[in-house]
């Protein structure tokens, strides 16, 4: 029971610790990434010099743009293949060969026929 209660300790103390080394690591990309634009894209691409607060604009804009706000799970992304792999093995013999078939009639290059 003392192992358990200690344990639960020890988690919300690493999940605090996390949740302050967040805002620390977006603030020092933001600085890193004020350093690397104002280090190269003056001279290379003829851009302005850019603040702190406009790197870190900058960030919350790419993470929109590119990344989402949604939960970035590894297995919801290949969700996709559990279900596959149950329709495969639901499939009858025949349906397998018939989905063999189809898939290497599609998967043919010019080069083949």
């Amino acid at each position: 029971m003392f192992q358990k209660f200690n344990n639960q300790q020890g988690k919300s103390k690493r999940n605090y610790l996390f949740v302050l080394l967040i805002p620390l690591f977006v603030f020092a990309a933001a600085g890193l990434v004020q350093w690397l634009w104002n280090a190269i894209l003056p001279q290379v691409a003829h851009a302005g010099l850019i603040s702190y607060w406009q790197s870190l604009g900058l960030l919350v804009l790419c993470r929109i743009l590119f990344g989402g706000f949604g939960s970035h799970r590894p297995d919801k992304h290949f969700a996709h293949h559990k279900d596959a792999r149950e329709k495969w093995m639901n499939m009858s013999e025949e349906e397998k060969q018939k989905f063999k078939s189809e898939l290497k009639s599609r998967c043919r290059t010019t080069d083949q026929e």
